[in-house]
Protein backbone atom coordinates (compact mmCIF):
# COMPACT_ATOMS: atom_id res chain seq x y z
CA UNK A 1 0.00 0.00 0.00
CA UNK A 2 2.85 2.15 0.87
CA UNK A 3 3.97 1.73 -2.71
CA UNK A 4 1.08 2.52 -3.82
CA UNK A 5 0.97 6.06 -2.14
CA UNK A 6 4.11 6.99 -3.43
CA UNK A 7 3.52 5.99 -7.22
CA UNK A 8 0.46 8.05 -6.57
CA UNK A 9 2.29 11.05 -5.29
CA UNK A 10 4.62 10.88 -8.38
CA UNK A 11 1.93 10.99 -10.44
CA UNK A 12 0.57 14.28 -9.24
CA UNK A 13 3.51 16.04 -9.26
CA UNK A 14 4.17 15.22 -12.22
CA UNK A 15 0.42 15.90 -13.62
CA UNK A 16 1.07 19.74 -12.08
CA UNK A 17 4.63 20.51 -13.91
CA UNK A 18 4.99 22.30 -17.23
CA UNK A 19 7.90 21.32 -19.15
CA UNK A 20 9.26 20.91 -22.83
CA UNK A 21 9.38 18.29 -25.72
CA UNK A 22 9.83 18.13 -28.82
CA UNK A 23 8.78 15.41 -30.96
CA UNK A 24 8.89 14.47 -34.96
CA UNK A 25 5.61 13.66 -36.37
CA UNK A 26 5.73 12.02 -39.53
CA UNK A 27 8.90 13.79 -40.65
CA UNK A 28 7.87 17.21 -39.27
CA UNK A 29 9.87 18.68 -35.65
CA UNK A 30 7.22 20.26 -33.30
CA UNK A 31 8.01 21.53 -30.04
CA UNK A 32 5.72 21.59 -27.16
CA UNK A 33 5.38 22.48 -23.99
CA UNK A 34 3.20 20.29 -21.56
CA UNK A 35 0.37 22.52 -19.10
CA UNK A 36 -0.06 21.23 -16.19
CA UNK A 37 -3.04 20.98 -12.86
CA UNK A 38 -5.45 19.30 -15.07
CA UNK A 39 -8.53 20.03 -13.35
CA UNK A 40 -8.16 23.62 -12.85
CA UNK A 41 -10.63 26.31 -11.94
CA UNK A 42 -11.72 28.66 -15.08
CA UNK A 43 -10.47 32.49 -14.75
CA UNK A 44 -12.84 35.05 -12.27
CA UNK A 45 -12.39 37.97 -13.87
CA UNK A 46 -15.43 40.45 -15.64
CA UNK A 47 -14.89 39.73 -19.22
CA UNK A 48 -13.44 36.02 -18.91
CA UNK A 49 -15.61 34.21 -16.22
CA UNK A 50 -14.98 30.05 -16.42
CA UNK A 51 -12.49 30.74 -19.32
CA UNK A 52 -8.68 28.44 -19.11
CA UNK A 53 -11.03 25.24 -17.24
CA UNK A 54 -9.28 22.10 -18.68
CA UNK A 55 -10.04 19.11 -16.65
CA UNK A 56 -7.05 16.73 -18.57
CA UNK A 57 -3.55 16.66 -19.18
CA UNK A 58 -2.41 18.42 -22.51
CA UNK A 59 0.32 20.29 -24.81
CA UNK A 60 0.63 23.13 -26.65
CA UNK A 61 2.99 24.14 -29.55
CA UNK A 62 5.86 26.00 -28.42
CA UNK A 63 5.48 28.28 -30.97
CA UNK A 64 3.25 29.14 -33.65
CA UNK A 65 3.45 26.52 -36.86
CA UNK A 66 6.23 27.59 -39.03
CA UNK A 67 6.53 27.65 -42.94
CA UNK A 68 9.02 25.37 -42.85
CA UNK A 69 6.67 22.78 -40.92
CA UNK A 70 3.83 23.83 -42.97
CA UNK A 71 6.12 23.36 -46.19
CA UNK A 72 6.90 20.30 -45.29
CA UNK A 73 3.35 19.07 -44.53
CA UNK A 74 2.58 19.77 -48.09
CA UNK A 75 5.62 18.52 -49.79
CA UNK A 76 4.54 15.10 -47.78
CA UNK A 77 0.54 15.44 -47.96
CA UNK A 78 -0.23 18.07 -50.58
CA UNK A 79 -2.25 21.27 -49.98
CA UNK A 80 -4.93 21.18 -48.33
CA UNK A 81 -8.13 20.75 -50.72
CA UNK A 82 -12.13 21.03 -50.46
CA UNK A 83 -15.07 22.72 -49.96
CA UNK A 84 -15.61 25.73 -47.68
CA UNK A 85 -11.73 25.29 -47.52
CA UNK A 86 -10.12 27.87 -49.73
CA UNK A 87 -6.58 27.08 -51.37
CA UNK A 88 -3.84 27.67 -49.47
CA UNK A 89 -2.69 31.42 -50.53
CA UNK A 90 1.31 31.03 -50.99
CA UNK A 91 1.42 34.56 -51.45
CA UNK A 92 1.72 35.34 -48.01
CA UNK A 93 4.79 33.06 -47.22
CA UNK A 94 7.79 34.19 -45.57
CA UNK A 95 11.24 32.88 -43.98
CA UNK A 96 11.01 29.51 -43.28
CA UNK A 97 11.05 30.20 -38.86
CA UNK A 98 8.56 32.50 -39.33
CA UNK A 99 4.95 31.59 -38.58
CA UNK A 100 2.78 30.13 -41.65
CA UNK A 101 -0.23 32.51 -42.55
CA UNK A 102 -2.43 32.50 -45.31
CA UNK A 103 -4.28 29.49 -43.91
CA UNK A 104 -7.91 28.85 -42.97
CA UNK A 105 -9.43 27.34 -40.22
CA UNK A 106 -10.23 24.45 -42.30
CA UNK A 107 -6.73 24.25 -43.51
CA UNK A 108 -5.16 24.24 -40.02
CA UNK A 109 -7.86 21.50 -39.20
CA UNK A 110 -6.28 18.98 -42.44
CA UNK A 111 -2.70 19.61 -40.71
CA UNK A 112 -3.68 18.50 -37.75
CA UNK A 113 -5.05 15.17 -38.96
CA UNK A 114 -2.13 15.05 -40.78
CA UNK A 115 0.08 14.69 -37.70
CA UNK A 116 -2.70 12.36 -36.06
CA UNK A 117 -3.56 9.83 -39.27
CA UNK A 118 -1.30 10.54 -42.12
CA UNK A 119 -4.63 11.33 -43.75
CA UNK A 120 -5.83 15.03 -44.14
CA UNK A 121 -9.47 14.13 -43.77
CA UNK A 122 -8.70 11.68 -40.90
CA UNK A 123 -8.71 12.98 -37.16
CA UNK A 124 -10.41 15.06 -35.18
CA UNK A 125 -11.39 16.77 -38.19
CA UNK A 126 -14.09 14.88 -40.07
CA UNK A 127 -14.35 15.78 -43.77
CA UNK A 128 -16.50 14.06 -45.90
CA UNK A 129 -13.71 13.26 -48.65
CA UNK A 130 -10.51 11.66 -48.45
CA UNK A 131 -6.85 12.41 -48.16
CA UNK A 132 -6.18 13.70 -51.98
CA UNK A 133 -9.90 15.85 -51.15
CA UNK A 134 -10.54 16.29 -48.07
CA UNK A 135 -13.97 17.76 -48.99
CA UNK A 136 -16.33 19.31 -46.72
CA UNK A 137 -16.42 20.18 -43.30
CA UNK A 138 -18.87 18.13 -41.11
CA UNK A 139 -17.64 18.19 -37.69
CA UNK A 140 -15.39 17.92 -34.60
CA UNK A 141 -14.81 14.41 -32.71
CA UNK A 142 -12.20 14.72 -30.44
CA UNK A 143 -13.14 11.31 -28.35
CA UNK A 144 -14.17 9.20 -31.67
CA UNK A 145 -10.38 10.58 -32.38
CA UNK A 146 -8.80 9.41 -29.24
CA UNK A 147 -10.05 6.07 -29.33
CA UNK A 148 -8.43 5.42 -32.79
CA UNK A 149 -4.92 6.94 -32.85
CA UNK A 150 -4.64 7.78 -29.21
CA UNK A 151 -2.82 10.72 -29.32
CA UNK A 152 -4.39 13.49 -31.24
CA UNK A 153 -3.35 16.71 -32.86
CA UNK A 154 -5.52 19.74 -33.13
CA UNK A 155 -6.20 23.43 -33.25
CA UNK A 156 -6.53 24.01 -29.17
CA UNK A 157 -9.53 25.28 -27.56
CA UNK A 158 -10.12 28.41 -26.77
CA UNK A 159 -9.68 27.03 -22.73
CA UNK A 160 -6.29 25.38 -24.36
CA UNK A 161 -5.59 28.37 -25.56
CA UNK A 162 -6.30 30.54 -22.53
CA UNK A 163 -5.17 27.94 -20.34
CA UNK A 164 -1.35 28.05 -21.82
CA UNK A 165 -1.49 31.92 -22.15
CA UNK A 166 -3.03 33.47 -18.98
CA UNK A 167 -2.55 30.75 -16.47
CA UNK A 168 -0.53 31.56 -13.94
CA UNK A 169 2.04 28.39 -13.01
CA UNK A 170 2.09 28.62 -9.21
CA UNK A 171 -1.39 27.79 -9.23
CA UNK A 172 -2.44 31.26 -8.16
CA UNK A 173 -4.87 32.51 -10.98
CA UNK A 174 -4.97 34.28 -14.13
CA UNK A 175 -2.60 37.17 -15.60
CA UNK A 176 -3.65 39.84 -18.13
CA UNK A 177 -1.00 39.42 -20.19
CA UNK A 178 0.91 35.95 -21.25
CA UNK A 179 4.11 36.95 -19.44
CA UNK A 180 2.24 36.90 -16.20
CA UNK A 181 1.42 40.72 -15.38
CA UNK A 182 -1.35 42.82 -15.42
CA UNK A 183 -0.31 45.79 -17.23
CA UNK A 184 0.54 45.60 -20.93
CA UNK A 185 4.22 44.66 -21.88
CA UNK A 186 6.51 46.89 -23.81
CA UNK A 187 8.19 45.80 -26.70
CA UNK A 188 11.75 47.29 -25.82
CA UNK A 189 11.28 43.88 -22.71
CA UNK A 190 11.62 41.43 -25.77
CA UNK A 191 7.32 41.31 -26.13
CA UNK A 192 7.49 41.74 -30.39
CA UNK A 193 4.01 43.24 -31.09
CA UNK A 194 3.97 46.75 -32.24
CA UNK A 195 2.66 47.62 -34.95
CA UNK A 196 4.77 49.68 -37.03
CA UNK A 197 8.18 48.57 -35.33
CA UNK A 198 8.04 45.45 -37.01
CA UNK A 199 6.61 45.58 -40.84
CA UNK A 200 6.38 42.06 -41.05
CA UNK A 201 5.93 38.98 -38.65
CA UNK A 202 9.69 37.69 -36.79
CA UNK A 203 11.04 34.11 -36.43
CA UNK A 204 9.43 31.69 -34.23
CA UNK A 205 11.60 31.72 -30.78
CA UNK A 206 13.36 35.35 -31.05
CA UNK A 207 11.40 37.20 -28.69
CA UNK A 208 10.98 36.72 -24.68
CA UNK A 209 9.50 32.97 -23.05
CA UNK A 210 6.32 33.36 -21.88
CA UNK A 211 5.15 32.14 -17.86
CA UNK A 212 4.46 28.97 -19.16
CA UNK A 213 6.98 28.27 -21.49
CA UNK A 214 5.86 29.53 -24.95
CA UNK A 215 6.47 32.40 -27.22
CA UNK A 216 4.48 34.53 -29.44
CA UNK A 217 1.50 33.85 -27.72
CA UNK A 218 1.22 38.00 -27.53
CA UNK A 219 1.92 39.26 -31.32
CA UNK A 220 4.02 37.84 -33.83
CA UNK A 221 0.72 36.95 -35.72
CA UNK A 222 -2.71 35.88 -34.70
CA UNK A 223 -3.71 32.29 -33.85
CA UNK A 224 -7.01 30.70 -34.72
CA UNK A 225 -8.91 28.01 -32.01
CA UNK A 226 -11.54 26.34 -32.00
CA UNK A 227 -14.15 28.53 -30.26
CA UNK A 228 -17.16 28.81 -31.73
CA UNK A 229 -19.79 32.03 -32.75
CA UNK A 230 -22.36 30.95 -34.46
CA UNK A 231 -20.53 29.87 -37.95
CA UNK A 232 -17.10 31.49 -37.15
CA UNK A 233 -14.50 30.41 -35.00
CA UNK A 234 -11.79 32.11 -32.46
CA UNK A 235 -8.91 34.13 -33.20
CA UNK A 236 -6.50 35.73 -30.25
CA UNK A 237 -3.14 36.56 -29.35
CA UNK A 238 -2.67 39.66 -31.37
CA UNK A 239 -0.48 40.30 -33.87
CA UNK A 240 2.24 42.76 -35.66
CA UNK A 241 0.08 44.65 -37.67
CA UNK A 242 -2.05 46.10 -34.13
CA UNK A 243 -0.53 49.08 -34.60
CA UNK A 244 0.74 49.21 -30.94
CA UNK A 245 -2.70 48.46 -29.31
CA UNK A 246 -1.91 46.27 -26.86
CA UNK A 247 -5.26 44.93 -25.25
CA UNK A 248 -5.42 42.55 -27.99
CA UNK A 249 -2.69 40.96 -25.92
CA UNK A 250 -4.98 40.79 -23.05
CA UNK A 251 -7.18 37.72 -21.62
CA UNK A 252 -10.14 40.01 -22.08
CA UNK A 253 -9.71 40.12 -26.09
CA UNK A 254 -11.04 37.03 -28.31
CA UNK A 255 -11.75 38.02 -32.01
CA UNK A 256 -14.19 35.57 -34.32
CA UNK A 257 -14.16 35.35 -38.49
CA UNK A 258 -14.87 32.92 -40.98
CA UNK A 259 -13.00 29.76 -40.95
CA UNK A 260 -12.50 29.71 -44.72
CA UNK A 261 -10.98 33.24 -45.00
CA UNK A 262 -6.95 33.29 -45.40
CA UNK A 263 -4.91 36.29 -43.89
CA UNK A 264 -1.63 37.47 -43.62
CA UNK A 265 -1.50 38.05 -39.98
CA UNK A 266 -3.34 35.07 -38.92
CA UNK A 267 -1.66 31.15 -37.82
CA UNK A 268 -2.16 28.82 -35.63
CA UNK A 269 -0.19 26.52 -33.21
CA UNK A 270 -1.02 22.90 -32.73
CA UNK A 271 -2.13 21.00 -29.27
CA UNK A 272 -1.65 17.53 -28.15
CA UNK A 273 -4.03 15.27 -26.57
CA UNK A 274 -3.26 13.34 -23.87
CA UNK A 275 0.16 14.52 -22.55
CA UNK A 276 2.06 11.60 -22.92
CA UNK A 277 4.12 11.78 -20.10
CA UNK A 278 1.46 12.28 -17.50
CA UNK A 279 -0.68 9.56 -19.93
CA UNK A 280 1.80 6.90 -19.40
CA UNK A 281 2.63 7.69 -15.93
CA UNK A 282 -1.37 6.49 -15.49
CA UNK A 283 -0.90 3.61 -17.50
CA UNK A 284 2.09 2.55 -15.15
CA UNK A 285 0.06 3.21 -11.49
CA UNK A 286 -2.86 1.37 -12.86
CA UNK A 287 -0.73 -1.46 -13.90
CA UNK A 288 1.09 -1.21 -10.23
CA UNK A 289 -1.76 -1.23 -8.57
CA UNK A 290 -3.69 -4.11 -10.73
CA UNK A 291 -0.42 -5.71 -9.97
CA UNK A 292 -0.56 -5.17 -5.71
CA UNK A 293 -4.67 -6.39 -6.20
CA UNK A 294 -3.47 -10.24 -7.99
CA UNK A 295 -1.16 -10.62 -5.29
CA UNK A 296 -3.56 -9.92 -2.02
Amino acid sequence: MKNVRVLAVIVCMMAAVNFASADTIRGIGMDFVTIGNPGNAGDTGVWTTGRGAVSYGYRIGKYEVTNAQWNAFTAAAGAPTGNPSTAYDQSFTGAAQQPTTGVSWYEAAQFCNYLTSGDKSKGAYLFSGNDANAGDFLGINRTAAQTTYGTIYVIPTDDEWYKAAYYKPDDSGYSLYANGQNTIPSADNGWNYLGGAYSGSWNVGTGTQEQNGTFDMMGNVYEWNESLSGSSRGIRGGSYGCGGYGGVLSSSDLCYDDPGVEYNGVGFRVASIPEPASAAIMTLASLFIALKRRKR
